[in-house]
């Protein structure tokens, strides 16, 4: 049986995501049922999502998608490379026989030839030599300069983040040896972190219009807009982010800076230069102005200050993910999980509680993310919604389409 697995944040769900997921649909039998792993609460980029994980997981399954398992937050806040292992590994111990996403390229061949490129351990020693000639050269254009000694061309396409991603997925699949078979669905609409109105409007710019409180109707599909307008009203949005920033401030400033060295991706002096940062800056957006710089990509840097402030502990996304959270499914997707739940590599879980009967690598993982989200919960603007230990007592949004 084909079953499609789809990597996902859904911050929010809008138009491109669908797009991608009936794009994808049309490529296979009518009955194939959709998996995604979603990031839950904190996502790639070094942000708090706009909404819940369950919301957006609930949003996503009232769209079309079948069910949803959390990536949990050592792989949500990692490297696209650490991103992309999680998640991938993840949907391989679950059977997962396809994997679709979209990339601005849109052709897999080109794809498959950047991946196998970027796969060979040379290349990272000819990135370094290139960083070591040029100290100024971010990470991102090395590795430009490099492949395109390797591919000519192609190596162009790195430049845009979804081509990014796609070949990380792809690098996975070669890496684990997977059967798992990727697809790819050309990206339409804005580019990332872009504005405009040329077709579906991006996740960031959607983003935006919400802190602004500027309406998204048309955005996103009506079934998620409920959801969203749901949340609004019940004050669980993260509509200002002062609530938030104030949390994770009061948290930095409390670390001692060897906390900061020793995070996850901090290495060559950035996780010094975010302390130093820390110690007289009055807001986040300026511990990321001081501390980045040519060398560090400003979402490296957010997401060691996330990192450190939510206590991952680095080589964690090293890891294979311990387990397979459930956060949504629809009717298809609960008959799914009766089938591969005692077939998968990763125990699924659908009951919060039971992650105590498992390993303790399984216990510490679910423990990040549970302290994580009651700090999540801080930004809400409902006093009655930020009660610590939700994590812990919620269970899957079980939707009926």
């Amino acid at each position: 049986m084909d079953i499609i697995g789809i990597v996902a944040e859904y911050n929010p769900f809008h138009l491109g995501h669908l797009h991608q997921l009936d794009s994808t649909k049309q490529q296979f039998s009518e009955n194939a049922p959709v998996v995604a792993v979603m990031s839950g609460d904190f996502v790639q980029r070094g942000e708090a999502a706009m909404y819940s994980k369950f919301a957006r997981a609930e949003a996503a399954c009232k769209c079309g998608v079948d069910l949803v398992v959390e990536l949990p937050l050592p792989w949500a806040l990692a490297s696209a490379e650490g991103f992309a292992q999680g998640a991938v590994s993840l949907l391989n111990g679950m059977g997962i026989s396809h994997l679709s996403f979209g990339s601005e390229l849109g052709r897999i061949d080109e794809l498959y030839k950047l991946a196998e490129v970027l796969l060979d351990e040379n290349i990272y020693n000819r990135i370094k030599e290139v960083l070591s000639l040029y100290p100024d050269m971010s990470f991102a254009s090395a590795r430009e300069l490099v492949v395109q000694e390797r591919a000519g061309q192609l190596a162009a396409y790195l430049k845009s983040p979804n081509n990014i991603l796609a070949v990380e997925y792809i690098k996975s699949i070669l890496r684990i040896n997977s059967r798992i078979e990727p697809v790819t669905v050309k990206r339409v609409g804005n580019g990332h972190d872009s504005a405009g109105s040329n077709g579906p409007r991006s996740a960031s710019e959607i983003r935006k219009m919400l802190c602004h409180g500027g309406s998204i109707k048309g955005l996103v599909p009506e079934a998620a807009e409920a959801v969203y307008n749901r949340e609004r009203q019940q004050g669980r949005e993260l509509s200002s982010k002062s609530n938030m920033e104030i949390a994770l401030i009061s948290r930095l400033r409390m670390l001692d800076k060897a906390v900061f060295e020793n995070a996850p991706d901090a290495s060559g002096g950035l996780g010094a230069r975010i302390y130093d940062a820390v110690q007289h800056a009055s807001c986040m957006e300026e511990i990321y102005e001081e501390a980045k710089t040519k060398r560090y990509a400003m979402s490296r840097v957010r997401r060691v200050c996330m990192c450190v402030a939510l206590g991952v502990p680095q080589g964690m996304s090293a890891k294979a993910v311990p387990y397979a959270r459930v956060l949504a499914a629809n009717e298809k997707g609960c008959s799914l999980l009766r089938e591969i739940s005692g077939k998968s590599a990763a125990p699924v879980i659908t009951k919060a509680a039971h992650i105590n009967r498992l390993s303790s690598d399984c216990t510490e993982v679910f423990a990040i993310g549970a302290k994580a989200h009651d700090l999540y919960v801080l930004s809400y603007s409902q006093n009655q919604q930020k009660k610590a230990g939700q994590d812990w007592r919620t269970g899957p949004q079980i939707v009926k389409n």
